[in-house]
């Protein structure tokens, strides 16, 4: 059983980035590069995801040259990234609990696309 971290922890992003390289996700055809902020309790978590050239990249912090930047509540990154919900993430978008700055376009066009169903049950396996 593997160890379970707080969700977006220091300990959960080194986690995760050893999964995800593990699994190694399909990347999608068009790249797409995300900044994302996440609210939690007063702070704000900051990482970037997304597929660049044929590399999935994924990590802590903000990257440069990204399409577009995501805010959200934790609850609903959540939602979409860990629970692998994606009708929670277009319900939150329609609710005003999620902003995007930057090429909508490339997010629409990525369509529902995503991690696949092993990733998303790890990540699961290593979330508190």
């Amino acid at each position: 059983m593997p160890d379970k971290y707080p969700f977006l922890s220091d300990q959960w992003f080194d986690a995760a980035e050893k999964l995800i390289k593990e699994h190694q996700p399909e990347v999608p055809p068009t790249n797409l590069v995300m900044n994302l902020e996440v609210a939690n309790a007063g702070d704000t978590v900051k990482f970037f995801m997304g597929a660049k050239n044929g590399e999935v990249l994924f990590g802590k912090g903000t990257t440069d040259g990204a399409d577009l930047t995501m805010s959200t509540d934790i609850d609903t990154a959540r939602s979409v990234f860990i629970s692998g919900d994606q009708q929670a993430g277009m319900q939150a978008f329609m609710a005003g609990k999620v902003r995007v700055q930057g090429d909508m376009t490339k997010l629409m066009m990525q369509g529902g696309g995503g991690a696949n169903a092993q990733l998303t049950e790890a990540l699961q396996g290593i979330t508190e």
